[in-house]
C-alpha cells in the first residue's frame, strides 16, 4: 500500500487511540436496562437540575461527526450541536466515548443522559429507547475504487464482495441484495483499507461520512451511486424521560429557526441540510 494511504487511514482511525484521554472517559458495553428511569430512580430532567450536566454518548472515532482532535478534545458536527443543546438548556456538556454496541444500554443504566452519536431510528430501537425529532437527514451510498464502472445501483452488488459495519443499518442495506457476498467490520477504516486493496469490491456507509473523508484523506475511491434510502438520525433517551425529550426538540426547532442549525451544518458539510 502507497505510504500516503497508510497514514490517511491511520488519521480515520486515529482517534479510536486518543478516546479515554483527558476529562473525557470511555465505557465499555453494557447491556443491562434498567427501566423507565434507569438505576438511579431519577429522570434526565433530575439529574440535569442537580449536576448542571448533560452527559452526551457517542462513540468518538467517526469524523466529521464526533472524534478526538489534535488538541486531544472532542470535535465535529456532534459535538458542536451537543454544545449548543447545552447551552439552550442552561447546562454544560460532558462528553463520553461509548463502542458502538454499548451505546443502549449504557443510555439505560445511567452512564449518560442522552446519545448524539448518529443514530439511526428504527423500530426495533424504538422498542429500547426513545428519539428526538431527527437532527440529521442523510443516507447510505455505495463506495467503490475510482477504476471501478459497473457498481451504481444497489443491485449491481449481487455476486460482489461487500464491506460495511455491522449492527448498522447499512448492513440491513447489504443484505437486502440476494447473492451479495457481505463481509461485517467494526471500524470504518479496515473496510475502506480492503476496498483500496481490492479485498472487496465495493462497500456501504453514509453519504456524508464519506464524501467528508474522501475529500480529507484524498482516498483513491469514489462515491459510485446516489442514496439508497434516507436515514432520519435522532438523539436517543432511555424511556421515561418524554419532558426532556420535548424540550430537546425545542431547542432543536430554535436552532433551526434562528439559523444556528445551519451554519453548523455548513461548517462541516459545506452545504444545506437535506428536509425529511
Amino acid at each position: 500500500m502507497k505510504r500516503w494511504l497508510v497514514f490517511a487511514l491511520m488519521a480515520i482511525a486515529v482517534a479510536s487511540l486518543l478516546v479515554g484521554c483527558g476529562s473525557s472517559s470511555v465505557q465499555g458495553e453494557e447491556n443491562n436496562g434498567t427501566g423507565s428511569k434507569g438505576k438511579s430512580g431519577k429522570t434526565v430532567l433530575d439529574r440535569l437540575e442537580n449536576t448542571n450536566t448533560v452527559k452526551v454518548a457517542f462513540e468518538g472515532t467517526y469524523p466529521p461527526f464526533n472524534y478526538m482532535d489534535e488538541k486531544n478534545e472532542f470535535a465535529g458536527f456532534d459535538v458542536d450541536i451537543s454544545k449548543e443543546l447545552a447551552n439552550r438548556l442552561g447546562v454544560e456538556a460532558e462528553f463520553i466515548a461509548t463502542k458502538w454496541d454499548g451505546l443502549i444500554g449504557g443510555l439505560k443504566a445511567d452512564k449518560f443522559d442522552i446519545v448524539i452519536g448518529q443514530m439511526t431510528v428504527t423500530e426495533d430501537r424504538k422498542k429500547s429507547v426513545d428519539f428526538t425529532d431527527p437532527y440529521v437527514i442523510t443516507g447510505s451510498v455505495l463506495v467503490t475504487r475510482e477504476d471501478t464502472d459497473d457498481i451504481t445501483e444497489l443491485d449491481d452488488i449481487k455476486g460482489k464482495k461487500v464491506g460495511t459495519g455491522g449492527g448498522t443499518t447499512f448492513e440491513e442495506v447489504a443484505n437486502s441484495v440476494d447473492g451479495a457476498e457481505v463481509k461485517l467490520y467494526k471500524a470504518v477504516g479496515d473496510y475502506i483499507q480492503d476496498l483500496t486493496n481490492k479485498r472487496l469490491d465495493v462497500i456501504i456507509n453514509d453519504q456524508l461520512l464519506m464524501s467528508y473523508n474522501i475529500q480529507e484523506n484524498n482516498l483513491p475511491i469514489k462515491i459510485s451511486s446516489d442514496i439508497l434510502n434516507k436515514d432520519e438520525i435522532g438523539m436517543a433517551v432511555n424511556k421515561g424521560n418524554e419532558d426532556f425529550v420535548e424540550k430537546v426538540n425545542e431547542a432543536l426547532d430554535a436552532m433551526r429557526e434562528d439559523g444556528t442549525y445551519n451554519e453548523i451544518y455548513k461548517k462541516w458539510f459545506g452545504t444545506e441540510p437535506l428536509e425529511n
